[in-house]
């Protein structure tokens, strides 16, 4: 049976890829196949990412806490900021379905604000959760198997 691991990560653009790539190794571990890792990987990021930015404002005094659940046939990742989102803002990003049409310049050079999408697309479960103590949990489910 698989331990639980915590990461905590600094609120440092590019500290999420430390999330990304331990994710990535214990699904291996499990395995999950090459295209599972990498939506999880991608989900990862996002949501690390999300923390960093939106949580924490890129506070790098103030970790990102992530944790990773093996379960038989799923991976539970929690990433907790402990910053102080606004309900709008939060809602915002909740809500947001973006479009090709809104990149004009094509979705790699403009693919801000796709996170949340991104992250319900690629993981069987997601739910967000604001926390007693302040910032944002989201909880993310993937499963071996589509």
């Amino acid at each position: 049976m698989h331990e639980t691991i915590e990461l905590h990560i600094p609120s440092r653009l590019g500290s999420e890829k430390l999330a990304m790539e331990q994710a990535a190794e214990e699904a291996k571990k499990m395995g999950f196949s090459d295209d599972r890792i990498d939506d999880l990987k991608t989900a990862v990021s996002e949501a690390c990412t999300n923390a960093i930015e939106h949580g924490n404002k890129s506070d790098e005094q103030t970790a990102v806490s992530v944790t990773l659940t093996p379960a038989d046939s799923s991976l539970t990742v929690t990433v907790e900021d402990q910053g102080e989102w606004s309900e709008e803002e939060f809602q915002k990003a909740m809500q947001r379905k973006p479009t090709l049409k809104e990149c004009p310049q094509g979705p790699i050079k403009n693919s801000r604000g796709w996170g949340v999408f991104l992250i319900r697309k690629l993981v069987n479960e997601v739910s967000f959760e604001q926390k007693e103590s302040g910032g944002k949990k989201l909880t993310m489910i993937i499963h071996l198997t589509q």
